[in-house]
């Protein structure tokens, strides 16, 4: 059993910045990723940065210099560091974590590649 659970989000001007966090908790696995993905009501489910346990990290191209992922000493809490927001960061932020490495589609952390899910923090940015 796997659980995840996001903290940090909130409502922040234009230009600031919030830093999500995610803990991970339940069955361990020596190769995996984790990562963070964003959606709108309405809207797919987009990725915005992923990172393996080795921190090789992958980004979005509409937030690369602006955020950066990473993830703790002892591999059980992932951190996402949001500078320079702008309104269209506004979204529900999802963490995720999958068995093995990462996997990219069209330059995006694939969400349908991902196993586990947390319940999601909202951003708002104006």
């Amino acid at each position: 059993h796997v659980q995840l659970v996001e903290s940090g989000g909130g409502s922040v001007q234009a230009g600031g910045s919030l830093r999500l966090s995610c803990t991970y908790s339940g069955n361990t696995y020596s190769n995996f990723c984790m990562g963070w993905f964003r959606q709108d009501p309405g809207k797919e489910r987009e990725g915005v940065a992923s990172i393996t346990s080795l921190r090789k990290t992958y980004y979005a191209d509409s937030v690369k210099g602006r955020f950066t992922i990473s993830l703790d000493s002892a591999k059980t809490t992932m951190t996402l560091q949001m500078n320079s927001l702008k309104p269209e960061d506004t979204s529900m932020y999802y963490c995720a974590a999958k068995r093995w490495g990462c996997e990219v589609v069209q330059g995006r952390p694939d969400p349908n590649s991902f196993d586990y899910w947390g319940q999601g923090t909202q951003v708002t940015v104006s």
